[in-house]
């Protein structure tokens, strides 16, 4: 069975900022204690939401089962359950990153 990935959205400068740490933290991890992730299905809504327009987007593959901190699913605002790291996501567990 294919496990089933969560996805993040950053931008290579953010990304590459943090090349060199054993895992990764966005800024909304110290505001809201957590880390804002997608399903597959929810990416391209989360880029139109958030990213419209925007340049050097990298979308960071996650294998939930390979996180060291805790993955929960909430309610957004829409109604959907989205996924959130609450922690910082040890770069063991980004499986693949993908330029957009």
């Amino acid at each position: 069975m294919e496990r089933e990935l969560i996805y993040h959205i950053t931008t290579s400068a953010w990304w590459n900022k943090q090349s060199s740490a054993n895992s990764y933290a966005t800024e909304t991890l110290d505001k809201e204690g957590f880390i804002h992730c997608s399903t597959r299905e929810q990416v391209n809504g989360t880029l139109e939401r958030y990213y419209a327009n925007q340049k050097g987007l990298l979308l960071l593959h996650i294998d939930p089962t390979l996180l060291k901190a805790e993955l929960k699913f909430e309610v957004s605002t829409s109604g959907e359950l989205f996924p959130h790291v609450f922690g910082e996501i040890n770069k063991e567990a980004i499986v693949k990153v993908e330029e957009l």
